[in-house]
């Protein structure tokens, strides 16, 4: 990023925009280096050389997820990304999809860490609340460059402002204790601690009720 992109980030000049597929390269890129030191990405992300081009090709797969079935917001100079997704549009994933999405996962996790990825996704799909319908905030994520300058505030506010016109509560899971505080802030509480094996990291369910 350009000194002049982390100044209107820092004075919060840059309001957040709706990201669209030609944004999508861009988006993942973001995501990716802010979730370059993540403890859960870190645990079943593959440990070899692979380990970062396998993280950023992971997110240009979810990214064109998220463009297809729900909003990303972003600042219009990129640094941060918001993904939010409708509930109704989650579920268990469907077998024949699962094939085809294996080869991407096996690319992200290598072999030895495919199980990581499997007991990470069962954990959230059981504990993913089922009613009533809501906004899941899949991912928000802000680059080393611009943390620290309240990108990911602005970018969770400017996000809940449309779950509440829509009337409808909120919900996401942590994958950061540093992060409790920032969603506390907002009106998320901890429902339950989720960890997909005995020695993985923790991740925090939260829930924010219709406002």
């Amino acid at each position: 990023m350009t000194d002049e992109e982390i100044t209107a980030l820092r004075r919060g000049a840059d309001a957040p925009v709706v990201a669209g597929r030609a944004d999508a390269a861009a988006v993942a890129s973001d995501l990716s280096a802010a979730f370059s030191t993540d403890p859960i990405f870190n645990w079943f992300l593959r440990a070899d050389a692979l380990h970062d081009a396998a993280r950023l090709k992971l997110f240009n797969l979810l990214v064109a997820v998220a463009l297809a079935d729900g909003e990303v917001f972003r600042p219009a100079t990129g640094g941060a990304a918001a993904v939010w997704l409708p509930s109704e549009s989650l579920g268990p994933t469907p077998f024949l999809q699962s094939l085809r999405t294996l080869p991407h996962i096996l690319q992200a996790t290598g072999l030895s860490r495919l199980s990581r990825m499997s007991s990470m996704r069962a954990v959230m799909e059981k504990h993913h609340p089922t009613s009533p319908p809501h906004a899941y905030l899949w991912f928000l994520g802000v680059t080393p460059q611009a943390q620290g300058l309240g990108v990911g505030s602005r970018l969770l506010a400017h996000g809940l402002a449309r779950v509440d016109e829509k009337g409808l509560p909120a919900y996401l899971e942590s994958s950061s204790p540093a992060n409790l505080s920032l969603y506390r802030r907002h009106g998320f509480e901890v429902m339950e601690v989720l960890r997909p094996q005995p020695d993985s990291p923790q991740m925090w369910a939260m829930w924010r009720e219709a406002r």
